[in-house]
């Protein structure tokens, strides 16, 4: 009898990663509802792939970052939109208006330093193959024999960032 168990046919690391990314959606798309104003001391640190499909940004930002790029919606922004895809938003960058319209499968890190919250994401790609991996080794400490994640982990500093791996081979 063997113990090799086949790759799963169910993808659950990419089904987690749009179900933290519509918890962004679901932030921003409170804030444009209470008319661009964020409540208290909450403000976003937003990551993004500028190269990512769907992405649309000045020129002279792309250049400026033309791998990633964190924004901050704390005080100036301006004409935030909302859908199910993405959002758009107006900053300033050395006193020149910008409007930046980015996916949500472009982000790589949501952070809300007011409440110590923060997400991190694999950047999705639709011209780049899923990373080949060897078969899943569910006999690895941490609960992954039950079908647990096998390192759910928070940061040291007490924060809530959470990373989720679900033993993809890097």
């Amino acid at each position: 009898m063997a113990n090799e168990t086949p790759d799963s046919l169910i993808p659950y690391d990419e089904i987690v990663q749009e179900a933290l990314r519509a918890v962004v959606g679901r932030v921003l798309g409170e804030v444009q509802a209470s008319g661009s104003e964020l409540p208290g001391n909450h403000h976003f640190y937003i990551t993004f792939k500028t190269g990512a499909p769907g992405v649309s940004i000045p020129p002279s930002l792309k250049e400026r970052f033309p791998d990633e790029m964190t924004i901050v919606l704390q005080n100036k922004f301006w004409d935030l939109n909302v859908d199910d895809h993405g959002f758009t938003v107006g900053l300033s960058f050395n006193q020149v208006p910008a409007k930046l319209d980015i996916p949500f499968s472009a982000i790589t890190a949501f952070v809300d330093p007011a409440v110590d919250f923060g997400l991190q994401f694999q950047a999705v790609s639709a011209d780049v193959a899923p990373p080949a991996h060897e078969e899943a080794e569910n006999d690895a400490p941490g609960g992954a024999e039950r079908g647990e994640p096998r390192d759910v982990t928070t940061s040291d500093d007490g924060s809530n960032v959470v990373t989720v791996d679900f033993g993809r081979k890097k």
